[in-house]
């Protein structure tokens, strides 16, 4: 990212379908050509692992570090390869538009998933080498994920009351469930080898088109995952396998009393005697997917708020250090040009600005954290801005500008706003004001909410960090993709220097 660009934050669930969620079929393929008519060099999405009723459907709550999420799966595509007919979509539920609906969407895609495995196994399609080239390619993780799933489905998500030999995984026990429940496994795999084969797909398109994509790697999992199962030294768990400390971080700018995430917190001592390895997997497959990556709460890199589990909140928490050189230069030996943004918002303590500076990983500024009472000083404020850095107008996190400026932003921010400008700022300018920001400031890359282009208010908010329930659902209508102003976007990015 030496160059100056820019472009466009959008998860592949919000894309418009007619099947309850978007997925990686032609509306994708459409935003990529939007971005490429638009001048823009990026599109960043959030996490692409499993969404689970346990984490509330939050990509950052993932049973999987690397499985890909089987609700991104285009039932189009399949139509297109031949895995299913137009007949078997022609019967839909009549999912509302603008809203995403996880739990029906779950619900009518797992339908045609086994239609489109059923015509698989029976016709084949001169795809069964592909699929065993990719069964065995990706084996070291996909076998684990696999038994896992249908192991929960058989015996429910909380693996610590599984029968003993299977929560601990005994190797008799193992096989002989896999033995057993080959069929199930098949179908799991199978669904892993669409995502990533859409997927795939989706990236060689973009790239081809000038588009590098910007994934995002969620720091924690929840506990019901097949990594925890696998890897139980490397979470801090008491006797039974149950967290005996969980994440979060202390009072911040979303809520009062923290933000308690639950997720089981590392074992950073035992990842390092491994020389890191799991991370490095992890870290290694996800930019087999996409050209740059997005460390998400990179401050729990160097150190973590820890919160002892079963609290309410997660004010009474402490930081636990991390060891951050050794973790980043095995980082730096395994990835030398290290293609890494870190996520560096809330409580950046000088250490943990160090690390990121010494590493030479990108941080982030966010405008609208920029026109509080520390204005002259704030890192986020546009003349503060450094070359090497990341700019948004908010994130996935953050209201849509319009909604910040109508609901969150106090009189003092609205002067200064206004102020800096040097002109009036009203709920309709307000979003491009922060665009126009955002894209003249001296950060070499910026990324604009999609929600900001079309001027949306809280409505089209993504996520509200403190609060569990009720996020991730927005979407975009097909009306409104076909309304970005692409023109009035390439002709600011051109003046900006980022065409």
């Amino acid at each position: 990212m030496r160059r100056r660009a820019s472009g466009l934050l959008l998860h592949p669930t919000s894309l418009p379908s007619s099947f309850g969620v978007g997925d990686l079929g032609p509306e994708a393929g459409k935003f990529v050509d939007l971005l490429a008519r638009a001048g823009q060099s990026y599109w960043q999405v959030l996490p692409l692992n499993p969404v689970d009723p346990a984490g509330f459907f939050s990509p950052y709550q993932s049973s999987s570090a690397l499985a890909g999420n089987p609700l991104l799966i285009s039932p189009d595509l399949l139509v297109e390869e031949g895995l299913l007919t137009p007949a078997d979509l022609s019967r839909r539920p009549a999912f509302p538009p603008g809203r995403v609906d996880f739990r029906a969407a779950t619900a009518y895609k797992e339908k045609l998933l086994k239609k489109a495995l059923g015509r698989f196994r029976t016709q084949g399609l001169g795809r069964e080498e592909e699929f065993r080239r990719f069964c065995s390619q990706e084996a070291d993780w996909l076998e684990d994920h696999a038994l896992f799933k249908v192991l929960s489905s058989s015996h429910g998500g909380d693996w610590t009351r599984w029968p003993a030999p299977l929560k601990h995984r005994r190797p008799r026990a193992l096989a002989a469930a896999a033995r057993k429940l080959a069929p199930q496994l098949e179908e799991e795999k199978f669904r892993q080898y669409l995502f990533f084969s859409q997927w795939r797909s989706l990236k060689k398109a973009a790239n081809q088109k000038g588009i590098n994509l910007i994934g995002d790697l969620g720091i924690y999992l929840i506990h019901q995952s097949v990594d925890v199962w696998t890897n139980p030294g490397l979470f801090k768990l008491d006797r039974n396998g149950r967290p005996a400390a969980v994440s979060g971080v202390p009072p911040d700018y979303f809520s009062s009393t923290g933000q308690l995430w639950g997720n089981p917190v590392y074992r950073w001592e035992a990842l390092e005697e491994t020389g890191f390895r799991w991370w490095l997997r992890r870290i290694g497959k996800n930019l087999e997917l996409f050209d740059f990556l997005r460390l998400d709460h990179a401050r729990g890199f160097v150190a973590f708020w820890e919160v002892k589990a079963g609290s309410r909140t997660a004010i009474h928490g402490c930081w636990r250090e991390v060891p951050a050189h050794g973790f980043f230069k095995a980082l730096v030996k395994a990835f030398p040009h290290l293609p890494l943004i870190a996520e560096d918002l809330g409580i950046i303590t000088p250490d943990v600005r160090e690390i990121l500076a010494g590493y030479g990983l990108p941080g982030m500024k966010v405008l609208q954290f920029g026109f509080g009472p520390d204005l002259p000083s704030s890192p986020h404020a546009p003349h503060n801005h450094l070359p090497d850095s990341v700019v948004f107008p908010g994130t996935h996190d953050n209201n849509p500008t319009r909604g910040w400026w109508e609901k969150e932003a106090g009189p003092r921010e609205r002067r200064n706003l206004a102020a800096y400008l040097g002109k009036r700022v009203t709920a309709g300018t307000v979003s491009w004001d922060l665009i126009r920001l955002a894209l003249l400031s001296v950060a070499r890359t910026a990324v604009i909410p999609v929600q900001d282009l079309l001027g949306l208010g809280e409505e089209a908010r993504m996520n509200h960090p403190a609060r569990p329930k009720g996020n991730w659902t927005w979407q975009l209508t097909r009306d409104q993709l076909e309304a970005l102003p692409l023109e009035r976007l390439k002709l600011l990015t051109k003046m900006a220097g980022r065409l």
